[in-house]
């Protein structure tokens, strides 16, 4: 084994000091004498050779300095933990290049949405810092003031929060996650009457004032509480009317323009049976008299060949139903039955109207709750991995909740007690 160096750290010659062994390295120019001093400002070299057992160094203004240095790293590389710290002076660009095609891909809006976050957010701001110079407080401050909305927060934050943890796994790059504590702001709060669906009553009105063509898939969407992809991906293939059920098993997607067909569902749970009401049967009958659909069920294969003439439900020229063509006819409809009201985001300062579509998913878990279904058949049959807000939010009104309190503290029939008093306060 090679005897380790007596003279590490050793201390390195500069021109611009005059002592004896400094003119001797660098010999002054003509009357380009330099001062001499008594001590030499040349800086100290700390060498040392990392795990792989390649030669390495670094300067330092002390001779303590380097000795300290060497003792640390010398420890490290003997426990394991040695960490180069070159390897975190790469730009954060850089080490997108290195780790996103290695990343589970996933779903084709999965995929799209992470790029969409790196090129819109993380790019622009941090491509060009190093991992090394990474901090939390100016994350922290990025992430609650530059980027609106709370979803694309959450969603930007998830992506660098992995990027990050991946560069702490990779041979330590950087020692920590710099992004591992960052808080999202709590996103503005909506009154229930903002996030309360429309009642029957008030979806058979918009019923009426819509396109007669598309009435049948606004009854199956109440009856069945399938999500817009859902119900427009079905495939007459997996709807048994005898039985009065249907299969969910695929669903069709857009993403940002272009439809696909994904062989899985939302969740793992979106796999399900969904009982069909005889209203459902009769819309769905509607569809297959006017399409006459295919009972086949072409393979997925990469979701880019859409089949449309297996689906239950198509637009009116016989071609797939797509979310942006049916919103012109959907619009006007809440607008004409007066239901229409249009919120800004406070988020985001995008308009919304009430109520949207998928607001009859949310009629149809309310009238479950109102049935007495169990909360677990709920879950089952809306595709739910757990319970949600979406599938109790809605089960009542504020101001039935708040005509049951009245019930209850002044029954019918009661004393008025409290007016009684008053009258006595006022009378004295």
């Amino acid at each position: 084994m090679a005897r380790r160096a007596t003279n590490n750290p050793r201390q390195l010659r500069s021109k611009t000091c005059g002592c004896q062994a400094c003119t001797e390295h660098y010999p002054p120019a003509e009357h380009g004498e330099r001062k001499r001093r008594r001590d030499c400002l040349g800086s100290w070299q700390a060498r040392y050779r990392d795990p792989a057992g390649k030669q390495c160094a670094k300067n330092f203004a002390k001779k303590k300095e380097a000795e300290a240095f060497l003792d640390r790293t010398r420890d490290r590389v003997r426990s394991r933990t040695y960490q180069d710290p070159k390897r975190g002076e790469i730009a954060l660009e850089e080490w997108w290049d290195l780790w996103w095609p290695g990343q589970p891909k996933g779903r084709p809006t999965t995929v799209n949405r992470k790029l969409s976050s790196w090129n819109a957010h993380i790019l622009p701001k941090w491509g060009k810092w190093r991992l090394c110079d990474l901090e939390y407080q100016e994350l922290q401050t990025w992430i609650t003031t530059e980027i609106k909305g709370y979803h694309a927060r959450r969603k930007t934050l998830e992506l660098l929060r992995g990027m990050l943890r991946g560069a702490v796994r990779d041979g330590k790059r950087i020692p920590y996650n710099p992004a591992a504590d960052i808080e999202l702001p709590v996103p503005p709060k909506k009154h229930a009457d903002e996030l309360r669906p429309p009642t029957r009553e008030q979806c058979a009105l918009i019923r009426e004032h819509a396109a007669m063509y598309y009435g049948p898939l606004l009854v199956f969407l109440e009856e069945t509480g399938l999500r817009w992809g859902e119900a427009t991906g079905m495939r007459w293939g997996n709807v048994d009317l005898d039985a009065q059920h249907v299969k969910v098993k695929e669903v069709l997607i857009d993403d940002r323009g272009t439809l696909f067909r994904q062989p899985a569902p939302k969740t793992v749970a979106g796999f399900r049976t969904v009982p069909l009401t005889p209203d459902a049967v009769a819309a769905a009958r509607v569809m297959v008299d006017r399409w006459r659909p295919k009972r086949s069920v072409s393979p997925i294969g990469d979701g880019k060949d859409l089949h449309p003439d297996e689906l239950l439900f198509r637009g009116p020229q016989g071609g797939v139903l797509t979310r942006h063509n049916f919103r012109r006819t959907w619009i006007p409809a809440i607008q004409a039955a007066g239901l229409a009201r249009e919120v800004k985001n406070p988020e985001t300062g995008r308009m919304e109207y009430w109520p949207r579509v998928h607001d009859l998913r949310h009629v149809f878990a309310t009238r479950l709750k109102d049935l007495g279904v169990k909360e677990k058949e709920v879950q089952a049959v809306m595709g739910h991995d757990r319970g949600s807000k979406v599938t109790w939010l809605y089960q009542h009104a504020p101001e039935e909740v708040a005509a049951h309190v009245l019930a209850a503290m002044v029954p019918s029939g009661a004393p008025d007690a409290p007016v009684r008093t008053l009258r006595a306060v006022e009378s004295a």
